[in-house]
């Protein structure tokens, strides 16, 4: 992984003793909130619903040992002893104290790690596809990539007070495991006609209250114009972009306003008055960046000894199958390892749980690890005779469920639980979920499938793209979920379809169990996937499901 050079040492350094000077401002009241609220935002420091939240990037969600042993400490000093992974592939500290939190930045800065850029009207975090480096279906390993744009982005002059916040995720492999097209700019890395790597470029995705895919501006971009397109993209959107209304100032309400087109034409313009300026010095600094992300010294051992585990164990067999992916060396497995145990709140780590994936990753996982949009963490090289060890490991830490891609394995904001936005509670409706469809046994019958909950109109639990997503609202004083169906966030991504009126808190447990056991009806057989029998058999079967009979009882 990349490793800090001394610019990247001083740079967060400074950044940490100036945020310093400003805390210790706000704390003698020489600051007023007003005046101190963009420059903690600067530094991923929120207010939230009951403390302050320190949001810490993890850059393309690679994260080291130490790295991770350093987060367990930092919850373990400064916070309640655990952390929240999101879907920005970041981490969050949800009770930190002001006057510790320039402490926090040091510890973090001794790791090579900061929280600049993950708030304000900026660039933020670029997050990847988690299985980068080591997926079979990979053209290249999009983490050098994503490195470059960080350098780029970070404290960039022009782009530190856009129209809106601005999110870049990239990809390196034809299955989007990035949600690509749901970003300000998606980058999906496809080979041209002769063969040659480079970029589809995606620009105007995004959830929130006004949920669009995003539109391709390029099929195919030659990675070496990469930098200098991107920058042109942001260029034109900094110009173009509404600073009246914060409602439609991202680049999505921009390229509907002003025509995919016309946009197109700008960008294209702009970047060929860029591309000149670019002399090669980014590809120098893409070519130093590529040597830190070498693959690892793949070890050469046997794999008898899991095909036989395989075959002899159940409840190892049963992790397998759900947990483990296919990896570009055929003797390794790529371990997701789910944090989400059925009931326990998702995308929550606690310091003990880093610790011992630490520990893993040091000794089965060449050192690295990774954090998924998804909200679950990745041991991405893990040899498959070691596999056993590793389950029994994290069975023991109650980290061994065996539900990635399943029913409980929810994406879940925080909600009114910790968030001043939130209009209603996520973290509840996801522990239930999870719980119920156990006690009944159906998980592993329902079969793939992806729940998203948010808490509020932001969709920071991206449920416009579940196969089954959740919104909660508050209406007249009283949550009530509106339920959708169909959403993507895959490379066919596709904004999921409202079902009707919205349910009481209470109802919202039996109108999924009424869907679900409607799709079991429905399916043609066991392998039709949810997804699949909702795009054969449209949306009427599941809203009759819903609300007919004692179902319309139930709905708001």
């Amino acid at each position: 992984m990349y490793s800090y050079s001394d610019f990247d040492e001083a740079f967060v350094r400074a950044r940490v003793a100036q945020f310093t000077d400003q805390v210790n401002r706000r704390l003698d009241g020489s600051l007023t909130e007003d005046e101190f609220r963009p420059l903690r935002l600067m530094n991923g420091l929120y207010l939230q619903l009951h403390a302050y939240m320190l949001r810490v990037a993890i850059p393309y969600g690679t994260i080291s040992p130490r790295q991770m042993r350093q987060l367990a400490m930092i919850a373990d000093t400064w916070d309640k002893g655990y952390g929240h992974f999101t879907t920005r592939q970041n981490i969050q500290f949800n009770w930190p104290k002001l006057p510790d939190v320039p402490a926090i930045l040091g510890a973090l800065a001794d790791v090579e790690m900061h929280a600049i850029q993950t708030s304000g009207n900026t660039v933020r975090n670029v997050t990847a596809d988690h299985f980068a480096g080591a997926a079979a279906d990979e053209i290249a390993d999009p983490r050098p990539y994503a490195e470059l744009l960080r350098q780029w982005s970070t404290d960039h002059p022009e782009f530190q007070f856009l129209p809106r916040k601005f999110k870049i995720a990239i990809t390196g492999a034809p299955n989007d495991r990035a949600v690509t097209r749901a970003h300000d700019i998606g980058l999906r890395m496809v080979r041209n006609a002769a063969g040659e790597p480079g970029f589809e470029v995606i620009v105007g995705g995004g959830l929130g209250r006004t949920p669009m895919v995003g539109m391709t501006v390029r099929d195919f971009l030659p990675e070496a114009d990469l930098l200098p397109y991107v920058e042109a993209v942001l260029s034109v959107y900094n110009v173009l972009g509404r600073r009246d209304n914060k409602y439609k100032a991202r680049i999505k309400i921009t390229l509907h306003e002003t025509g995919k087109d016309a946009i197109t034409r700008m960008i294209e313009d702009r970047f060929a008055e860029l591309r000149p300026q670019f002399g090669g010095n980014d590809q120098t600094l893409l070519a130093d960046i590529r040597e830190a992300f070498a693959a690892p010294a793949f070890r050469t051992a046997p794999v008898d000894a899991y095909d036989a585990f395989y075959k002899a164990d159940p409840v190892f067999r049963a992790w397998a199958d759900t947990n483990l992916s296919q990896h570009r060396n055929p003797d390794y497995a790529i371990v997701t390892v789910s944090i989400k145990a059925h009931g326990a709140t998702p995308g929550d780590a606690t310091s003990d749980q880093m610790r011992l994936l630490a520990d893993l990753a040091e000794t089965y996982g060449h050192s690295d690890l990774r954090i998924s949009h998804e909200q679950n963490v990745i041991l991405p090289h893990v040899h498959k005779s070691d596999l056993p060890t590793v389950h029994a490991a994290l069975v023991k830490a109650g980290l061994g469920t065996a539900n990635v891609g399943l029913l409980s394995d929810i994406i879940a904001c925080p909600g009114m639980d910790y968030c001043a936005l939130a209009t209603a509670r996520s973290i509840p409706v996801a522990q239930e979920l999870a719980t119920h469809f156990e006690a009944l046994k159906l998980e592993h019958e329902i079969g793939p499938l992806k729940i998203k909950i948010s808490g509020c109109i932001n969709a920071c639990g991206h449920h416009h793209v579940g196969h089954i997503g959740i919104l909660g609202l508050d209406r007249a004083g009283v949550e009530n979920y509106q339920i959708t169906l169909g959403g993507d966030g895959t490379e066919d991504a596709v904004i999921g379809e409202k079902t009707g009126p919205g349910f009481a808190y209470d109802a919202v447990i039996p109108a999924i169990e009424r869907i679900l056991r409607a799709y079991l009806g429905l399916r043609l057989e066991p392998s039709e996937t949810f997804l699949q029998a909702f795009r054969r058999v449209g949306m009427d079967p599941f809203k009759t499901a819903l609300y007919g009979g004692e179902g319309a009882q139930d709905a708001a």
